[in-house]
């Protein structure tokens, strides 16, 4: 079988999230694909990502981190982080979510019938979102192919993934990343909408198979009522009380 991996973008100031997503993914899977947390200070120490970053005080003087490069702020420390996975995984499928995701099919098929001729794969969103805030405070960016990168499948073996260098992936701006600019158009495939449902803004007749909470999860003020929170609050207490 050719390699498979999973990374979970993780963020310290959402530490339940991430476990949500990494417990949910395990609950259902029928294959031993390894889950790995995308740990940004990981990367740092290895000497991988470069990339310039500040603190710096929003307009309510929460605290943001500012990508130098893209001259914009990171709503989390997988923003850019994400590209980097082809490098770790080295070879094989890799799927990267962002952290605040909950699953609930089997991810293995996806894997399954991934097609090799693509480099990577994704749901196609025309995500326009109006509000400027979102999760914690955190600026709503607006940027082409918007949550396209939220959750993917790199093809690590697909030669046009070898123009993701180091360069590349710490020289140019955040949002040339996540339009792929390093690839293109027909080398990026589509996959399933129900494995990137975004709650508030994905057509209701999707039955998901991914939730993901894009503007924030069920344990922030402001979006405990939130669809499938309540499921996303049982899943918590089963992860809590150790499966």
């Amino acid at each position: 079988m050719i390699g498979r991996s999973i990374y979970i973008g993780f963020d310290p100031r959402e530490g339940t999230a991430f476990s949500i997503a990494k417990y949910t993914a395990e609950k259902y899977l029928t294959q031993a694909i390894p889950i790995r947390g995308l740990v940004l200070h990981k990367l740092i120490d290895a000497g991988l990502y470069t990339r310039p970053m500040e603190i710096r005080k929003s307009a309510v003087d929460a605290p943001i981190m500012w990508d130098v490069i893209s001259e914009h702020p990171m709503s989390t420390e997988h923003a850019n982080a994400r590209f980097f996975v082809p490098l770790l995984a080295k070879t094989g499928w890799a799927l990267f979510t962002d952290g605040d995701v909950m699953f609930r099919s089997n991810v293995a098929r996806v894997f399954d019938g991934l097609d090799p001729s693509k480099a990577v794969v994704c749901v196609h969103h025309d995500h326009r979102p109006e509000a400027t805030k979102k999760m914690d405070g955190q600026v709503q960016s607006k940027y082409v192919r918007k949550n396209w990168s939220s959750v993917m499948f790199f093809n690590c073996d697909h030669p046009a993934n070898k123009r993701l260098t180091l360069e590349i992936l710490n020289g140019v701006p955040g949002r040339d990343l996540h339009r792929f600019c390093w690839l293109e158009d027909d080398e990026i495939g589509e996959l399933d909408p129900a494995w990137n449902y975004l709650v508030g803004h994905s057509p209701p007749w999707i039955d998901p198979k991914l939730v993901h909470f894009t503007e924030g999860v069920p344990d922030m003020p402001g979006y405990e009522n939130v669809p499938y929170a309540d499921e996303w609050r049982d899943a918590m207490h089963d992860w809590a009380e150790g499966g």
